[in-house]
């Protein structure tokens, strides 16, 4: 998993993107993309792995209408997972919710102690998708599923100069790849089923609505929150992440994966 020294996520990007995306939720969509990402697999009575659980919006909600046995989420940032316990508990789905905080680098489970592995758009953070499928595959029990989302990118090589600038805007860790470095990590590994479904569409429209929204109805209500200079950077990412969403080297996609039987 990728490696930070400091915060990612502090308090001031937690409220922005909570009041964007949603309570729990980092990245887009909520509960509807959640769904749209399980799609129609049966997880009842599953044990699931939520790898780049956050504050844990995605798994208090699987916990709630999937009926799994138990969800693991992991994070590396103590501050995310004390925030999923509290949502977990907030719910009342404690009993089945284990968030722990974890180093970056191999994911420290037995081999095939989970039906199903989900990531809602942060393996984003995990440069080496090689490794990533090789150690998912493992921890996958004989027919589990790998049902993820992540933000890819249109292009191999070296990103355009928009790209960059909204890359750099973003400030974050992000290993970005293209569709074909997914499908090859997949087949290395020996997957079957794989599945990529783009949301570029969908994003591209919706990121317009996020964006407007901070400018308009959410600006004073998070004003006092994270301060006018941090919410005007914030504006600005969405603007640069417009840009490279219409050219397509931003690609938002749904990645689905089956270990063999």
């Amino acid at each position: 998993m990728g490696a930070t020294e400091e915060l990612e996520y502090d308090e001031s990007m937690i409220s922005l993107l909570e009041a964007v995306w949603g309570e729990g939720f980092m990245s887009p969509g909520g509960t509807d993309e959640v769904d749209r990402v399980l799609g129609n697999k049966d997880l009842s009575e599953a044990r699931v792995l939520d790898i780049g659980c956050g504050i844990g919006g995605a798994a208090v909600h699987i916990a709630l209408t999937r009926q799994p046995s138990s969800i693991t989420g992991i994070d590396i940032e103590e501050n995310l997972v004390v925030r999923a316990m509290d949502l977990a508990e907030r719910n009342n789905v404690s009993a089945i919710c284990d968030f722990q905080r974890v180093e970056p680098g191999p994911l420290p489970f037995e081999p095939g102690s989970f039906d199903i592995v989900f990531s809602k758009d942060s393996i984003i953070h995990i440069a080496d998708k090689f490794g990533l499928a090789k150690d998912v595959y493992q921890l996958l029990s004989p027919g589990g599923w790998f049902l993820a989302s992540d933000w890819l990118c249109g292009y191999e090589g070296e990103p355009s100069v928009q790209m960059q600038a909204y890359i750099d805007a973003e400030g974050l860790d992000f290993g970005l790849a293209a569709p074909e470095v997914y499908q090859k990590a997949f087949k290395a590994a020996g997957f079957v089923d794989i599945e990529l479904e783009e949301r570029n569409t969908w994003y591209r429209t919706q990121a317009r609505v996020e964006r407007d929204n901070l400018a308009g109805p959410l600006y004073d209500e998070l004003l006092g929150q994270v301060g006018e200079e941090f919410l005007i950077r914030e504006i600005d990412v969405w603007d640069k992440m417009i840009v490279v969403l219409d050219s397509g080297e931003h690609r938002p996609t749904l990645l689905r994966a089956r270990r063999k039987m």
